[in-house]
């Protein structure tokens, strides 16, 4: 897949750091945070967009990548504040106590094209599987939320497999049976690490398929089309 972005180069003090965004904006796609179930409500462009940025953010170690959200078309389901996403490894360097310093630097970047791959994300998906099961693969997503902004915080791995996640979601969303009539479509969901000690209720984002409106505009893959409207000639 071919991604469009910006890149920035921000300072803070003597640390340098590369941060990606999209540079067209995913008016379609939302974000609420995860209190205690989170839910990304997205449209195929943008299920598919995310997709390849968490691919990106794969094998990107030292690259923070920030998906702007909260200013898309507000969506007509969910629940909770809308918040934007920013993926980050732990060799980024980042904390989320930074981001709000950072983000107002975020005024000057340079066009980036680049292409993921996604033959290799599938390779490298089909080996986490088969490692995950043991007691030595615990990786889980750690997360925190600070100024409207969700932080995921991860491994090459966590990101393939959320990838993934997102590929499926692009795919097979649009075939869901009530997606013709604009009802969002639960597609698949990712859990996040706890805090030690806190219990309750498991931390979740739920990954949800629905067409952007007017809902006309929108079919099923393999449905028949509409029948054009017949128009009788006058005079």
């Amino acid at each position: 897949m071919r991604l469009r972005l910006r890149q920035f180069r921000p300072r803070t003090g003597p640390h340098e750091y590369r941060i990606v965004q999209p540079r067209r904006p995913l008016r379609h796609t939302s974000l609420s945070a995860p209190e205690p179930i989170g839910l990304l409500l997205g449209d195929h462009d943008g299920l598919n967009q995310l997709a390849g940025l968490f691919s990106f953010a794969a094998y990107s170690r030292h690259t923070i990548v920030h998906v702007p959200l909260r200013d898309g078309v507000p969506p007509d389901e969910g629940w909770g504040e809308r918040v934007d996403l920013v993926l980050a490894h732990d060799s980024a360097g980042l904390r989320a106590s930074q981001w709000p310093e950072l983000r107002r630097r975020l005024t000057r970047g340079t066009p980036l094209t680049v292409r993921t791959d996604e033959a290799r994300t599938a390779r490298d998906m089909e080996s986490w599987r088969a490692r995950r099961s043991h007691a030595d693969a615990r990786d889980e997503l750690r997360h925190a939320t600070h100024a409207r902004t969700l932080f995921l915080f991860g491994t090459r791995d966590l990101f393939v497999e959320m990838a993934t996640a997102f590929a499926y979601a692009a795919g097979w969303g649009p075939l869901e049976k009530h997606a013709a009539n604009g009802h969002m479509a639960f597609m698949t969901a990712f859990t996040l690490a706890e805090p030690p000690g806190t219990g309750g209720h498991p931390l979740e984002v739920d990954i949800c398929f629905k067409p952007y409106p007017p809902y006309a505009h929108f079919k099923r893959p393999g449905a028949p089309k509409r029948p054009r409207e017949l128009r009788t000639p006058v005079g």
